[in-house]
Formats: C-alpha cells, structure tokens, sequence
C-alpha cells in the first residue's frame, strides 16, 4: 500500500504546502545560517548540473555568482508553490534554469545525464529516500558527483528527543523528517564513494547536526578507496 502523503491531491499531482512555502522566505535565516555552505556546493560547477528538490529557488543566487558561463543547470521541485517561488528567484538573479516539476523518486531524465547532482537540505522531505537515491545514480554520469547538505539524525539524548517531536514537526514543515540517517544511507550505496564528509557546527536544534559533502559514481562499480 502506498503511504498518505498530504501533498497528493487528486491523480497523483502535489498539492503543496502555501502557507509553509510562504513563511519559509520570510522566517528561514537561509543566507545567515548556510550562506558559505551553498557556496561550498556552488563552488567551480560546471556543464550539466542537477539541483534536486530545488525549493524556493535558494541555491540559485550561488550558482549565478560561482558557476561556469556554459553551465546548463536544471531543477526539479514538486511543489508548485515553492516552484513559483524558485521560477521568481531564477529571473531575479538572471539564472537561466530548466525548472521542473517532477519528485527525486522518478526523474524525468536520461541516464547518465548529469556531471552533478545538487542535494541541500532535500533528503530530510523526499517520501521515499531510497528511491531517490538511487535515481540519483542512474542520472549521474560515471565519475560524476554528489554534492550535498543536509540536516540528519543527531546523538545520544538529542536522537531520543528527535524521536519524540518528529511527529509533530512533520506536520508543520511540509513533511521534513528530523530523524533520518541520511550519510548512512549515502555512504552505504554500493554505486558511490567518499570523496569527504564534514559535520558542521551550524544549525538550530533539532534541526542538527548540518552535515555537508561530496560523493562521487563510481565509474566500474567497484570502490576506490
């Protein structure tokens, strides 16, 4: 049985969260709080780039500042409301984006598409992450990254209280998970390695740990490290 994802509406579509879209831009200290770490996953990207799950358009102001001319870089967010949101910040920051409305879980891409895959602050809402994840590889061109951020489960008494108020908390963030163990899951693909992993020391409770890194496909399935 497929799980109730409040998103749905009729044939399948996302109907989306307009009140938690419209907050985010207005309460969401993005810039203050993850500023150099989007740079981190801007920095030097070049020819066909992927920004999975591309929200309000946040990483986009990094992308326009940091990235090649020729780069050719695409988004997908189910969302329609944080979609409008993200088509406004594109034109705002003279981005040109091919800006899709499609979920991590099915993309609507070739395989091996893309030279890069952009995950901020994504895999903690994706319904089923596994999937994702492994659409990820499929798009990916062998050699190709990874680059990520995000929010996963934390340590000792803070897991336990995340445990406890994640119910509650999906509900009023449009679905994002608190607890989820998300480097465990990247680390453990048999079609990725290591390139690094940093925990950082940014973030608010229980939003945290923030952790950032890159991985990258493995061109003959087998591990280089």
């Amino acid at each position: 049985m497929a799980s109730c994802d409040p998103r749905r509406g009729a044939g399948n579509e996302v109907t989306g969260h307009p009140a938690f879209a419209a907050l985010y831009d207005r309460l969401m200290p993005d810039r203050f709080l993850f500023g150099p770490h989007r740079e981190y996953l801007a920095a030097d990207l070049s020819g066909r780039v992927l920004d999975l799950g591309a929200g309000n358009g946040a990483m986009f102001p990094y992308v326009a500042t940091s990235a090649d001319a020729d780069i050719e870089y695409h988004a997908v967010e189910p969302d329609p409301h944080m979609r409008r949101r993200a088509a406004r910040k594109a034109k705002q920051t003279d981005l040109s984006v091919d800006l899709r409305g499609a979920r991590g879980e099915s993309l609507p891409y070739a395989d091996d598409s893309f030279d890069v895959v952009i995950s901020g602050l994504v895999f903690c809402t994706i319904d089923d992450p596994d999937a994702a994840l492994d659409e990820v590889t499929r798009v990916l061109q062998p050699g190709g990254e990874l680059r990520f951020l995000e929010h996963v489960r934390n340590d000792g008494w803070r897991a336990w209280a995340q445990d406890r108020i994640n119910p509650i908390w999906t509900r009023a963030a449009a679905g994002c998970q608190l607890n989820r163990e998300t480097v465990e899951r990247f680390v453990g693909h048999d079609e990725f390695d290591v390139l690094e992993i940093e925990r950082l020391g940014v973030g608010l409770f229980p939003a945290t740990p923030i952790v950032r890194g890159r991985l990258q496909r493995r061109s003959d399935g087998f591990s280089t490290s």
